[in-house]
């Protein structure tokens, strides 16, 4: 491994919680997109010679030594701007306020202007630990120059150069000292906690569900929404099972249309969805299935972890609302019939006993592995009742199958030419009414035979 470039290797199959985040700020135009594009080991930050082009905070996915992080890149902050240089600079200090650490990029061939200095200023109040990168160091001599960078007293300044990535190893080696330890808890590992997200929108009960769930007030819980703001790891212990139950933040925009605290609330919960295994989504059973809560079931489906829905304030719902609410389940939650539904009032505690059995069944659909043999000789038996439909005098056929891998169950399909999707759509339906697969989305991969050439 070399500094110019970036240890993208996995991590072990053990979890990790959530990402700590690294805020990258600087003045405009000193690399600090070319930098982050170096950290990541991938061209994805835009990258111009002119500042201003980076005005959103724009997260990606790091891996170094094995430790995985968020990289949040900023665009240029100008402690004097007016206008939208103004609303850039807002984005910077809302970074710098909700990261773990802070990567201060300066550019060493110029040297300390008075925007570093007042940058620093602010840095200095946040309180939160700053890595000092002096950028552009390209050779030698710039680096020699990197060094009059100590008297902004942040400490040592790492030269580096973003474009050639010279000294980058030893950058990130600070960052991750810089960075806090992510907790590690047993994901993969025989006779661990199982992790389970509890997901949802603002204020539908979940910290209250977590509390009954633990039987004290382990989270905050208020009437206001958004108290929660970064997910929360608790261990429970129901009947003979102990969970890793984490509480997160409600999601109301996707992580890109999100802004100031929420920003940081969608990322994180997101990459808890990512790091558990099961998703409780929970649902105000007394307001419509909205978009939002579409959306979150779309993101735990992209995640391909179980899924248990949890219909929450059912003291509230009465014949009129449930009614319709029926009516609603069976139009926006036509994609997800599989899923264990539950109605729980997590308030007073009434049928909240319901989850665990849910959350046992969703868990066992997730693993769930069926050997090849069976598997051909039940599409064996299902083509031959239902075969593919004619298309343009071809009749495609599946010549073999396997499933590679669970959690979640993917099927690879080998055949003698392309499915259409609604028959994909029905061998999914007609594997989970033989085989079950509660509470998990199913991959399923077609492989058609490629042509001879003569």
């Amino acid at each position: 491994m070399t500094d110019s470039q970036s240890d993208s290797a996995p991590t072990d199959d053990r979890f990790q919680g959530p990402a700590p985040v690294l805020a990258v700020v600087g003045r405009p135009n000193v690399g600090k997109s070319t930098l982050v594009n170096r950290i990541i080991g991938r061209r994805e930050a835009v990258v111009e010679d002119r500042p201003g082009v980076t005005r959103d905070r724009v997260s990606y996915d790091a891996n170094w030594n094995g430790r995985a992080f968020t990289v949040v890149d900023t665009g240029g902050w100008d402690p004097d701007a007016r206008g939208l240089a103004e609303s850039i600079r807002a984005q910077a200090e809302m970074a710098v306020q909700l990261a773990d650490a802070v990567l201060f990029v300066v550019d060493a061939t110029v040297g300390i202007t008075d925007h570093d200095e007042a940058v620093v200023k602010i840095l200095r109040k946040s309180n939160k630990p700053v890595v000092l990168a002096a950028n552009k160091a390209d050779d030698e001599r710039s680096e020699a120059l990197a060094y009059s960078l100590w008297n902004l007293g942040l400490g040592e300044p790492h030269p580096v150069s973003a474009v050639h990535g010279r000294g980058s190893g030893d950058l990130l080696d600070a960052v991750l000292e810089a960075l806090p330890e992510t907790p590690e808890a047993s994901y993969d590992v025989v006779g661990g906690p199982r992790r389970i997200a509890i997901v949802g929108r603002p204020n539908v009960g979940k910290s209250s569900l977590l509390n009954k769930l633990a039987g004290e007030e382990r989270v905050v819980v208020d009437d206001a929404s958004g108290t929660t703001v970064d997910p929360v790891d608790e261990l429970v212990t129901m009947g003979d099972d102990v969970w890793r139950f984490i509480d997160t933040a409600g999601i109301r925009k996707r992580v890109k249309e999100a802004s100031g605290h929420e920003y940081y609330a969608s990322l994180r919960t997101t990459t808890a969805i990512d790091r558990a295994e099961v998703a409780v989504l929970v649902i105000d059973g007394s307001q419509s299935i909205s978009e939002q809560d579409m959306r979150i079931i779309q993101t735990i489906r992209e995640a391909g972890r179980a899924l248990v829905i949890a219909f929450n304030k059912w003291d509230l719902v009465g014949e009129e609302r449930r009614y319709y609410l029926d009516r609603e389940i069976e139009r926006d939650l036509v994609q997800v019939q599989w899923a264990p539904r539950i109605n729980v009032t997590a308030r007073t505690g009434w049928h909240i006993d319901r989850l665990v059995p849910a959350l046992h069944r969703a868990i066992e659909g997730w693993e769930t592995r069926i050997t090849t043999g069976a598997l051909n000789a039940f599409l064996g038996r299902l083509v031959q009742e239902h075969p593919h439909p004619v298309r343009s005098g071809k009749q495609p056929r599946i010549l073999f199958a396997t499933q590679p891998s669970t959690a979640p169950p993917t099927f690879v399909l080998f055949t003698s030419a392309k499915l259409d999707a609604g028959y994909e759509r029905f061998i999914e339906r007609r594997l989970r009414e033989e085989f079950g697969f509660v509470g998990t989305p199913i991959n399923l991969t077609v492989k058609p035979r490629e042509k001879r050439k003569r």
